[in-house]
């Protein structure tokens, strides 16, 4: 919806794609849907979970075995992030580099956007 023409909306590295394909395989998901939902001490939080098919105006973005449905009201937000997933000594999960982001919270948990033009934030 929001990608241009011959470009994916997100991009996923290949440790992001084999750990997706994995949880596809391992639940016999469709894919992984992504999305934001109002939370956190930023305003913002990604949402993750396993869906058994795409829904009505889904971006659906294939990379090998691994595929990512972006939910209709995330996709202008999720433009151009790249999905990551990395694996520390103490903690191991999926990253989300979003040149959208305005402000992250200390834990990384939450984001903030800049009020879209004509919203009711950016009007004041």
């Amino acid at each position: 919806m929001f990608a241009l023409p011959g470009t994916a909306p997100v991009t996923i590295t290949p440790a992001a794609e084999a750990q997706i394909a994995r949880l596809m395989a391992g639940k016999g998901a469709y894919g992984l849907r992504i999305g934001l939902k109002k939370g956190g001490c930023a305003g913002m939080e990604y949402t993750m979970e396993l869906a058994e098919a795409a829904a009505p105006a889904e971006e659906v973005v294939e990379q090998g075995a691994a595929r990512v449905l972006i939910a209709p009201m995330a996709q202008m937000f999720l433009f151009g992030t790249e999905i990551d997933y990395e694996t520390g000594l103490l903690d191991s999960g999926f990253r989300f580099r979003n040149p959208n982001v305005t402000d992250s919270c200390g834990c990384g948990e939450s984001v903030r956007f800049e009020p879209l033009e004509g919203s009711r934030a950016a009007q004041g």
